[in-house]
């Protein structure tokens, strides 16, 4: 059974995501306030977060960080806010998927499913390699040392660029527009922090090595045997 932690103070909208989601093998755990939302994570094993922007107390576009710094779990944002500042910052602070109020149900239970799909395959199966890496673009997925890399949605566009263009440099200009989940009126020094959490999540598999170096001037360079 899926496990997915709701953080929504709408509670009308809680109780109509819960009984539909649960039709579908999802238990459902609700939170209306984003303190016992994150305070959830720490008690239960989760597999997914439905978060809402708009939260007492902590706007919702905060609680994402705080999450990350301690879990790569899967995060869909789901906000009846409509600017696209909003979608923007939420991917680059490390949500998965940006679902905006009002949207069918069932769209969501796709979403949750192709998340959760490709956050959980054990293996590739049309796959480009790389000495350490291999990318499965069929589910936008990364094994590094055949362990797989909980990577967001721009994290993935970026790391797979790198990737293609091994041992060869990539602009931050270049990686920040092409990327399909990074908007292109973001700031260049969003690149850079993307790359941080990337190096991160590299570095809890293996920390003795620097696989993503910085070019002066340019931008970045993947190394396949640093």
């Amino acid at each position: 059974m899926i496990k997915i932690l709701l953080i929504e103070d709408d509670s009308e909208l809680a109780l109509i995501l819960t009984a539909y989601l649960t039709k579908y093998d999802m238990e459902i755990i609700g939170a209306e306030d984003p303190y016992i939302g994150l305070s959830l994570l720490t008690q239960h094993d989760f597999d997914l977060v439905i978060l809402d922007l708009t939260l007492p107390g902590m706007d919702g576009l905060e609680v994402i960080p705080k999450i990350r710094e301690s879990s790569n779990i899967p995060i869909v944002i789901s906000s009846a806010r409509d600017d696209i500042t909003d979608k923007v910052v939420g991917l680059e602070r490390g949500a998965d998927d940006y679902m905006p109020k009002p949207y069918d149900p069932r769209e969501l239970v796709t979403r949750i499913k192709t998340i959760l799909r490709r956050t959980n395959m054990p293996e590739a199966q049309e796959v480009e390699k790389t000495e350490l890496f291999k990318v499965d673009r069929a589910s936008r997925s990364i094994l590094f040392k055949t362990k797989m890399l909980n990577l967001t949605a721009a994290e993935y566009d970026v790391l797979s660029m790198l990737i293609s263009h091994k041992n060869g440099s990539v602009s931050r200009e270049q990686l920040l527009y092409e990327s399909e989940h990074i908007d292109d009126d973001s700031s260049i020094k969003n690149i850079d922090v993307i790359i941080s959490r990337i190096r991160h999540k590299i570095g809890a598999i293996d920390n003795e090595n620097i696989y993503i170096k910085p070019i002066r001037g340019i931008g970045y360079l993947l190394i396949s045997n640093p």
